[in-house]
């Protein structure tokens, strides 16, 4: 059965290693039938949160940017790959943003399938947890949420260096498995 996908790309460099994989899972999910979307958060217009909650009463983000088109891809998609390079063992500020301004409307993104793509210099996995374990708070948050799997593109400084490795084949047998 053909799923929709929805990949969040949260790479601020124009081919960076985290947005390559997202490219690689989605060659693989096309392959095996889905319907696949990818979004870079870095073309959008996506104001930060400021927390007026003006959304609790309206269940509608105040601000006019482009966020709104986003959240509504969310709650449409039946699968979600969210995907950062890490920055000082976090994920970047694109993906944060994004996420916080999910609030007027996250009860809404429900019984998602989940996949997280990080990359980094570092070539530790254990020192990228920290980066997953937030996009884990956040589906935290969402009913029904289920992680589905996790790439992790190590040992990846320069835009590009992440081709070749491991995580390449991983992203795309992983978005086949969708």
């Amino acid at each position: 059965m053909s799923k929709k996908v929805l990949i969040l790309s949260g790479s601020p460099r124009r081919n960076g290693n985290s947005d390559i994989l997202c490219d690689e899972f989605k060659k693989g999910a096309e392959a095996s039938g889905n319907e696949v979307e990818k979004i870079l958060i870095r073309d959008k217009n996506i104001n930060h949160c400021t927390g007026c909650y003006a959304c609790s009463k309206g269940g509608k983000c105040v601000q006019k940017d482009d966020m709104a088109e986003v959240l509504q891809k969310m709650i449409d998609a039946d699968v979600i790959v969210m995907s950062t390079p890490v920055y000082f063992y976090t994920m970047d500020g694109q993906m944060k943003t994004l996420i916080d301004r999910t609030v007027a409307r996250y009860t809404e993104i429900a019984n998602k399938e989940f996949y997280f793509i990080a990359t980094a210099a570092v070539n530790n996995e254990k020192l990228m947890e920290r980066t997953i374990d937030g996009f884990r708070g956040f589906t935290d948050c969402l009913d029904g949420a289920k992680e589905k799997g996790v790439i992790y593109g190590k040992g990846a400084w320069e835009v590009g260096e992440i081709k070749g490795t491991k995580a390449m084949k991983e992203a795309y047998e992983m978005g086949k498995m969708v």
